[in-house]
C-alpha cells in the first residue's frame, strides 16, 4: 500500500511539473497524451490481454506481445494455444496478418474486428497528433475533472476510426475518454482509459496506460477490456518488425 501511494504521488508530481511545460497548442496537448499510450517512442514493448464479451453472450480472451518502433508495430499472439504464432504487422498505413499454413501474409485493415469491440488498430500505439486533424471544442468536465475536448478527423482512410471525440484531462495531460464515429457521424464505440502503469523515459517517471475499456454503442452486449502489462522502453530495430 505504501508503494502504491508513492507511485501515485510521483505520477501526480510529474504531471504537475510537465503539464505547464507541454504548451497549450492542440498539437502539443495531443502529442503529450499520445506518449502515455505508446505514441512517439523509438522503441517500446508490452503485453496486452484482451478480454471480450461477445454478441452471443460468450467471452473470449487473447494475449499479444506488441513491439513498437517509430509508429510501426508487430503484435504476436501468445494465447490461446490455437492462435499461438499468429501475427499482425503494421508498417506505415499498411497492415498484414500471418499464421501458420498461410503461403504469404494477408493484407487487412486496422478497422477489422479483432475480438468483441476491439479492432486490430486498438491494440497498438496511439498517434492522434499525427493521424488526425484536430479542432478544439469547448472544455467539459468529465469524471469530476476539467478536460480539453477535441474533434479529431482522420487524415486518411487507413486509420482505425474516421472521427473521434477525445477528452484530455487538463491536470494530468492524459486522454481519459474517446467516442468513435463513422465519417457520417454515427457513434460506433466509446472508450475510457486508465493509467496505473509507469515507465522511465529520459530519467523521468511517466504514467502509461494500464487499461482501455471499449464499449460497442450499436450492440451494447459487446465490449472489450484491454489490460497492459510488462511495459519496456527499449531499442527495437526496424528489421525486427517482420512476418
Amino acid at each position: 500500500m505504501k508503494y502504491l501511494w508513492l507511485k501515485l504521488f510521483l505520477i501526480l508530481l510529474w504531471s504537475l511539473l510537465n503539464t505547464a511545460a507541454m504548451g497549450a497548442s492542440d498539437e502539443a496537448i495531443l502529442r503529450y497524451a499520445d506518449t502515455a499510450r505508446g505514441g512517439g517512442f523509438s522503441g517500446l514493448k508490452w503485453l496486452v490481454t484482451v478480454e471480450s464479451k461477445l454478441a452471443g453472450g460468450g467471452t473470449e480472451q487473447f494475449k499479444l506481445e506488441v513491439s513498437v518502433t517509430a509508429g510501426d508495430w508487430l503484435a504476436e499472439f501468445k494465447h490461446p494455444r490455437n492462435v499461438l504464432g499468429n501475427k499482425l504487422l503494421q508498417l506505415g498505413n499498411n497492415m498484414w496478418f500471418s499464421k501458420k499454413g498461410l503461403r504469404k501474409p494477408v493484407p487487412i485493415s486496422q478497422r477489422q474486428r479483432l475480438t468483441g469491440s476491439a479492432a486490430n488498430g486498438d491494440i497498438a500505439s496511439t498517434n492522434y497528433a499525427e493521424d488526425y486533424q484536430a479542432t478544439r471544442l469547448a472544455d467539459e468536465t468529465i469524471g469530476g475533472t476539467l478536460s480539453y475536448v477535441f474533434d479529431l478527423k482522420a487524415k486518411t482512410t487507413s486509420t482505425t476510426y474516421d472521427r473521434i471525440k477525445y477528452w484530455v484531462d487538463q491536470k494530468t495531460g492524459l486522454g481519459v475518454q474517446a467516442n468513435f464515429y463513422t465519417s457520417a457521424g454515427r457513434l460506433l464505440k466509446s472508450a475510457t482509459f486508465h493509467y496505473g502503469n509507469t515507465i522511465l523515459q529520459q530519467e523521468k517517471l511517466k504514467p502509461f496506460i494500464s487499461q482501455m475499456v471499449i464499449r460497442d454503442e450499436i450492440n451494447p452486449s459487446r465490449s472489450s477490456v484491454l489490460e497492459y502489462d510488462d511495459i519496456e522502453v527499449k531499442s527495437i530495430p526496424a528489421a525486427k518488425l517482420r512476418l
